[in-house]
């Protein structure tokens, strides 16, 4: 996938997440999920940040620094 389609992919989680917590249900892939997914919903989305994150290292992204 590319960087478009993953930065897509977590919309669609997050969006998933607003509307379990405002109380509604949703379909993400075929699937209907309502509060009590609310868990799988968010292993989602941070399952699509890792592969997002993992491009801008495959591309030489930026790294980050500590100082002390």
């Amino acid at each position: 996938m590319n960087k478009e389609q993953i930065e897509k992919m977590i919309a669609v989680y997050l969006q998933a997440e607003i509307d379990v917590l405002d109380g509604k249900s949703t379909t993400i892939n075929g699937k209907q999920m309502a509060m009590e997914d609310l868990e799988s919903i968010r292993k989602g989305r941070q399952e699509w940040e890792r592969r997002l994150a993992s491009i801008g290292r495959q591309r030489g992204g930026a790294s980050l620094a500590t100082f002390n």
